[in-house]
């Protein structure tokens, strides 16, 4: 059963589910958005991709993130996928994090592309 996230609810009441490749693709957002320490018995779960809205940004903090968030991803997802790339690409106030990833049962590719930091509109 592939809970839906965040949770909620379908039209019949139930708890909403997923598909495998939209859960993956959720768990990986779960693994970008939350910062190791943040949940309770899984101390090491996530990579705090959050923080570097506060943090300054150059190629150094893109480069140790790019490794932070492989691994990440390797730690939690290793059995559901196989990590193609990681990139991420400091463009003025914001960062670009761009994931590809195979998923080991369908041997799907799937991209994924987050954006961090930035001006408010």
């Amino acid at each position: 059963m592939n809970v839906n996230y965040p949770y909620m609810f379908d039209s019949t009441g139930h708890t909403a589910q997923t598909d495998l490749p939209g859960h993956i693709m959720q768990m990986v957002e779960q693994i970008l958005l939350t910062s190791p320490g943040e949940r309770v018995n899984r101390p090491t779960f996530g990579c705090g991709a959050m923080q570097l809205v506060f943090a300054p940004n150059s190629d150094a903090l893109a480069a140790t993130q790019q490794q932070v968030i492989q691994a990440s991803l390797q730690q939690w997802l290793s059995d559901l996928i196989r990590i193609n790339s990681v990139t991420v690409t400091p463009q003025d106030s914001t960062l670009l994090i761009t994931v590809a990833y195979t998923i080991i049962a369908s041997q799907q590719q799937q991209t994924q592309q987050f954006v961090y930091g930035g001006p408010l509109t």
